[in-house]
């Protein structure tokens, strides 16, 4: 450990899992293997043995991935277990190897048609403007290796693995170029002590399996296995995505403490101010109990077949929404039935190709496209509320009408089931939703303000658009004003109001919501106990 901060060297990446760790480096080696691969030309009775080759390496991978399937759900869950199965049912799927076959009937070798074929697919993935499907394609580039390993017997591997010394990442932090679910799988993770890449984001698979794991880890720092050497010293802080190379001895010791803060700092319930947590998957309802929230806000149910990397079934659906639940204990739970299209483009739903997908067929404009999808979800929900309330939310609704249509198709599919305590509301993301904001909460149970849509449809900004971007902001006073608008209109009809979003979730705002008589929101687990303090010091203030 170095004794002065200025041999130190500070990288600021992106927390994608909790927690401070301190050791030194082992580097994996997940993709460079590959860099160079045999390329050439085959005809004749080559390209049949080029098939075989494929086909024999697909077998291999599969019964890898069925392997790694049942490894997963034994040390971490069945919701983790669905990462090795999507990837199974990619490498079974007859267009894409089709298209392999393709290439080397064409006249290419077995490694360079998988290497163009699944180059392909992942560019395309990459290329859409959505990060959590952008991080997708990291799936299909996990596949390419495996197959590629299986065509010329390599295998990810430490670095200096071949040298008397290596750990094999016992009690070391793993520093890689992208964080894979081979990352956090192959190696024994009740040893590892953080991971640190260079690339993949807080929503990839492998950032869940982290989390899900408890291993501290950051990326997004640019070439990450070049900044370091095996035997590194390196600081891993979770919490902020610091990274800090030789650190001092107060600089671990500071960041030690702030850790320590940090989860003695599970604040807890505050009077005056209902703090629920966001979830994208039901294997994150955990982290919500452990916060101490008072209910998930916003379950965005979408992220569960993204997650699978396939449409789930009714029992699949009832299966995880009855879990979360159940794990809530009686809290309340609100599922946002499914809200793809706009900037959540997948190939999983066909929303197709439009000009402006943020104004075109998305949310329940979407779901009333594709009942099948709705009554399908309607039924596994109806299913989840035997074990506890279910409040269902139904987003993106641009009017009356269009709620009493997605009512009708919803109690219609669920009309043989038996139902337990089961409410329906409103998101209020569209003006022309805020402006019939009475009659909505006269016809539904409860609302919910999904602030960062409402942002951009009230001033008419995308706020993925650069040139623009600046000009997305809650900081008018016409927002403000329809917020408190909106809180009149539901104390009038005493309905329930709550908000999510990025506005929720800035402890800076919490203040002026609870000003206006916003009594609840729901943020990011991380994000719970700053926004509870910001609310105590807010009441505080306000007492005589």
């Amino acid at each position: 450990m170095a004794d002065l901060a200025e041999n130190e060297t500070r990288l600021r990446g992106l927390p994608v899992s909790p927690g401070v760790a301190v050791a030194k480096v082992c580097l994996f080696r997940d993709s460079g293997r590959h860099d160079k691969v045999p390329r050439r030309k085959v005809s004749g009775e080559a390209v049949a043995q080029e098939k075989e080759r494929i086909e024999r390496a697909l077998a291999i991978v599969i019964g890898r991935l069925e392997a790694l399937e049942k490894v997963t759900a034994s040390r971490i869950g069945p919701a983790e277990a669905e990462i090795f199965l999507a990837q199974r049912m990619m490498a079974q799927d007859q267009q894409l190897v089709g298209r392999i076959v393709e290439a080397v009937d064409g006249g290419d070798n077995a490694e360079t048609a998988a290497m163009k074929v699944l180059d392909s697919y992942e560019s395309q993935l990459a290329a859409v403007d959505h990060d959590y499907l952008k991080e997708r394609a990291s799936d299909i580039g996990e596949l390419k290796h495996r197959l590629l390993d299986a065509l010329l017997n390599t295998a990810p591997s430490f670095l200096c693995e071949t040298e008397p010394h290596c750990q094999l990442g016992r009690n070391r932090i793993i520093v890689t170029e992208e964080l894979t679910p081979a990352v956090s799988l192959q190696i024994d993770t009740h040893e590892v002590r953080g991971i640190v890449t260079a690339r993949g984001g807080t929503t990839s698979h492998a950032a869940i399996l982290a989390r899900a794991t408890g291993i501290p880890a950051v990326s997004g720092i640019p070439d990450a296995p070049k900044r370091v050497s095996c035997g590194t010293e390196v600081l891993v802080n979770g919490d902020t995505g610091e990274v800090v190379v030789w650190p001092s001895a107060k600089t671990v010791a500071d960041a030690k403490a702030q850790a320590r803060r940090r989860a003695d700092a599970v604040a807890a319930p505050v009077e005056g101010l209902v703090v629920m947590a966001n979830i994208s998957l039901a294997s994150e309802v955990g982290d919500a109990v452990a916060a101490q929230a008072e209910g998930v806000g916003l379950y965005r149910t979408e992220f569960e077949f993204f997650a699978a990397g396939r449409l789930l079934s009714e029992d699949e659906q009832a299966e995880r929404y009855a879990a979360v639940v159940e794990t809530m204990g009686g809290q309340p739970v609100y599922f946002r039935l499914l809200d793809v299209g706009g900037d959540k483009p997948s190939p999983l739903f066909d929303t197709g190709r439009e000009e402006n997908p943020s104004l075109g067929c998305r949310g329940s404009r979407y779901l009333l496209s594709r009942p099948d999808l709705l009554k399908t979800q309607a039924r596994a929900l109806v299913r989840a509320s035997e074990g506890g309330t279910v409040h269902v939310m139904y987003p993106m609704v641009v009017g009356l009408s269009q709620f009493h249509e997605m009512r009708q198709v919803f109690d219609e599919a669920t009309a043989d089931l038996a139902k337990g305590d089961l409410r329906h509301g409103v998101m209020f993301e569209v003006p022309s939703a805020c402006l019939e904001a009475e009659d909505l909460l006269g016809a539904a149970d409860f609302g919910s303000i999904g602030s960062n849509d409402l942002v951009q449809y009230l001033f008419a900004v995308d706020r993925g658009n650069e040139r623009v971007a600046h000009d997305y902001s809650p900081d008018r006073k016409v927002f403000w004003h329809l917020l408190g608008d909106l809180g009149a209109t539901a104390e009038r009809a005493g309905k329930p109001l709550s908000l999510c979003g990025e506005l929720a979730a800035d402890p800076t705002h919490t203040a002026r919501l609870l000003a206006l008589g916003i009594r609840s929101v729901s943020v990011s687990v991380r994000h719970i106990p700053a926004v509870r303090r910001a609310a105590q010091t807010a009441m505080a203030r306000s007492l005589p």
